[in-house]
């Protein structure tokens, strides 16, 4: 049964009865990554990360490819990471992906988690070029591509259970 969160939002544990996709995204403001996951593997895989126009926060094109990408998947839950400071404080960033998620789940009715991201990038960076030296990857390592391979650390984060307690849930 769901347990209320010290902010009064809802928490569920990671795995249900069910099996279900999910959209992992890391937030930013430059490139939002994107990976698909799902409960019965519990593993994720990046997928192709979007630009956000220079000079301006997310905006509808961002949120209109994002509902492509849960159409297409067939995702039922959103995970995003949460950028909190290296002290576990939430920063200016950090308030941002939250707004950012909760307009997720306000536009898709879907529930959203938001999940501790600190050094999810280079968790994926380090991944991605140790995959490029053993020749696993042959193409060239971009940012949009380590954003996207965080997004696939931040949902694997939130299918290990990394994401409880504290986990919270908006609709």
């Amino acid at each position: 049964m769901p347990e209320p969160a010290p902010d009064g939002a809802t928490t569920l544990a990671p795995a249900s009865a069910a099996p279900q996709i999910l959209l992992g995204i890391d937030f930013g403001l430059r490139r939002i990554g994107l990976a698909v996951g799902d409960t019965i593997t519990r593993r994720a895989r990046p997928r192709p990360a979007l630009q956000v126009a220079a000079g301006r926060a997310p905006g509808e094109a961002e949120f209109q490819r994002i509902a492509r990408e849960l159409r297409d998947s067939g995702a039922s839950r959103i995970v995003v990471g949460c950028p909190y400071n290296e002290d576990g404080s939430r920063g200016a960033l950090a308030t941002r992906a939250a707004q950012f998620a909760a307009e997720l789940g306000r536009r898709h009715g879907l529930p959203v988690h938001l999940v501790d991201e600190r050094y999810s990038s280079l968790e994926a960076t380090a991944a991605l070029r140790t995959m490029r030296a053993d020749g696993t990857r042959r193409s060239r390592v971009g940012k949009p591509d380590i954003d996207s391979a965080a997004a696939a650390v931040i949902l694997e984060r939130w299918l290990a259970g990394e994401g409880q307690p504290g986990t919270t849930t908006t609709r």
